[in-house]
């Protein structure tokens, strides 16, 4: 009877020991056109872009006349990405039209990513899901 408490314990291990679903790692846009790591920075998560299939290559939209020549593979995109009470909040730069949105990113699925990018303080916010390449 004293070993029925260890068992059940070590019964309950191997689901305790799983990790917490995580967002890290490769992710397309919804039309493939981009991938983005996603990666630990400090505290928090990060993502800059790993690959461009199709569109323009080069951050031509950015606010700062001397970045637009640069190539937007290895450009930040999610930044400041904090652990919130649904997933992460951060900024999100779109390098297709220049801007940075107050953004939240949420895990879907093991391997769907929902992003929303806001303005005016959440008033207008447009989502998108990102799908997990590895």
């Amino acid at each position: 009877m004293r070993r029925l408490p260890l068992l059940l314990m070590l019964v309950g291990l191997p689901a305790a020991a799983q990790p917490a679903p995580s967002p890290v790692g490769v992710w397309a846009t919804p039309a493939g056109e981009t991938q983005v790591r996603i990666a630990r920075c400090g505290d928090g998560l990060c993502g800059t872009v790993a690959k461009v299939t199709a569109g323009e290559t080069r951050d031509v939209n950015n606010p700062d006349p001397a970045l637009r020549s640069r190539s937007v593979v290895g450009t930040t995109l999610l930044s400041g990405l904090k652990p919130s009470e649904d997933g992460w909040e951060g900024s999100i730069y779109n390098f297709r039209d220049g801007k940075t949105y107050s953004g939240k990113m949420a895990l879907k699925g093991p391997n769907a990513l929902e992003l929303s990018g806001c303005v005016l303080g959440g008033l207008f916010c447009k989502k998108q899901v990102w799908s997990r390449v590895n």
